[in-house]
């Protein structure tokens, strides 16, 4: 979905109705910035409601204007990746090209008297058929291979949907990278393979029943498989970007020992707060962003209990593994902006459904720490899209970006009361270490990507 923004423009009556922002989808239109009036169809980083008393320093409106450049990863993953989204390429279905033309020969003979002798049936009949035969080989053969190889450029898949694949026993290292791509969880080989050289894992990997999400970092991939198989009937698979309401459902569909309501009833941070002490600034009482990602076996019937604190623990190993502390003095030097930890996850689940790599997710936290520090006109809207949806479900419309929501971020300054998801641990790499940058506004697609500082340039961006 495209990401643009800006928080200075009033609302302005007449403008056409957002598209709809479906979830795990990002729609390939611009999010305007803190500048952009808050009536713009879904617009993405625009500021929704601004205050009207600078009308004469907005800018002309676009008609149609895009999405927020957000990516809202709220579709449940199915178990064969078909989604019509991603953001990496696809391979092409070859076909084999080698129906011959029929053709048929026919001749007069004339006797040496000029009497002229009848043609025989049989050439021609013999002709059509092999006509009819080439033309259902064709049909079947050629035309299948050609459409599939035009059609592989749109054919496309959302990342996140879960996928169980089998690594048989003695597969070589070309028949596992086959797999991984056929069911795009890597996409590219050479990715595989680079992995494999990057980690030594040649001798390393293990055969066996595998549970992977689509387009995954191909390092991730060749780790799980040193590590064997994590797939089985008590397996779950909780990806990046799920809000806690989402998480209930997949528990719920993994175990029968566990109802979605009970698992919300019990998924509050007071439950837990006395044995994860990160969880001690956590508002609302809820462990939105805390759930870490990951694919849990723990066995067939456990308790929502069980299921939650697995997640708080491997939440607990990751936050532990970074420097938080240190990190945030330096985004207080560097941006004049006062960070706790559970700002830093806040922020994080904003990041995690603004950008799709590690290097974009760093440059994108850093528009955000330049809007929080008052860098556009003195206010510090984060004008993203990402944040209604979470409210929403999905879909943001003009309406939405009008309503008093604390989620809204178009009208409320500052991060949003709770995360909106759980991030990945890229996500949170990146906004503990963001891109050193000035840039105030983003436009993100599924093939490009534009940071810039000036609004001016930030239009040109999708132009």
């Amino acid at each position: 979905m495209p990401s643009a923004s800006d928080p200075r423009q009033p609302n302005r009556q007449g403008q056409p109705t957002p598209r709809p922002v479906s979830s795990g989808q990002r729609p390939m239109q611009p999010t305007q910035r803190a500048a952009q009036p808050a009536a713009r169809p879904a617009q993405p980083s625009s500021r929704a409601a601004q205050s009207a008393q600078r009308p004469a320093q907005q800018p002309a409106a676009r008609a149609a204007r895009a999405a927020s450049g957000t990516r809202f990863k709220q579709q449940a993953p199915t178990q064969r990746a078909q989604a019509p989204q991603s953001h990496t390429r696809t391979h092409h279905a070859h076909g084999t090209h080698g129906a011959a033309p029929a053709t048929r020969s026919s001749y007069n003979t004339r006797a040496h008297r000029g009497v002229q002798k009848k043609s025989s049936p049989v050439p021609m009949i013999i002709g059509g058929v092999i006509a009819v035969l080439a033309l259902v080989a064709i049909v079947f053969f050629v035309v299948p291979a050609v459409k599939g190889f035009f059609a592989g450029e749109d054919a496309k898949v959302a990342a996140g949907q879960q996928v169980t694949i089998t690594i048989p026993d003695g597969a070589s290292g070309d028949t596992i990278a086959s797999i991984l791509s056929e069911n795009h969880i890597v996409e590219d080989p050479k990715d595989y393979y680079a992995a494999v050289k990057k980690l030594n894992a040649d001798m390393s990997l293990k055969p066996g029943a595998y549970s992977f999400t689509t387009l995954m970092d191909a390092t991730k991939v060749v780790q799980q498989l040193m590590e064997g198989p994590n797939a089985g009937s008590d397996a779950l698979t909780i990806p990046e970007g799920l809000t806690v309401d989402q998480v209930a459902d997949r528990v719920a569909a993994a175990y029968d020992s566990i109802s979605k309501e009970d698992f919300l009833n019990q998924a509050k941070a007071s439950n837990y707060v006395n044995d994860f002490a990160f969880l001690k600034d956590a508002a609302n009482d809820s462990l939105e962003g805390f759930l870490f990602p990951k694919t849990y076996s723990l066995g067939k019937d456990p308790s929502a209990d069980d299921v939650i604190r697995a997640m708080l623990d491997q939440f607990n190993a990751e936050y532990k593994s970074l420097d938080f502390a240190s990190c945030e003095a330096k985004i207080k030097e560097r941006y004049g902006v006062e960070m706790s930890d559970y700002d830093i996850v806040n922020l994080a689940s904003i990041v995690e459904r603004e950008g799709l790599n590690a290097d974009q997710r760093a440059h994108v936290a850093s528009v955000f720490y330049n809007r929080l520090a008052g860098k556009l006109d003195g206010l510090r809207y984060l004008n993203s899209d990402a944040t209604m949806m979470y409210v929403t479900g999905g879909e943001v419309t003009a309406d939405d970006l009008q309503s008093d929501s604390p989620y809204n971020t178009y009208k409320h300054e500052g991060l949003p009361p709770t995360p909106i998801c759980s991030p990945s641990l890229e996500a949170l790499k990146a906004t503990l270490e963001p891109t050193d940058s000035d840039d105030l506004y983003f436009y993100i697609t599924q093939d490009e990507e534009y940071f810039s500082k000036t609004y001016e340039e930030h239009q040109q961006s999708w132009n």
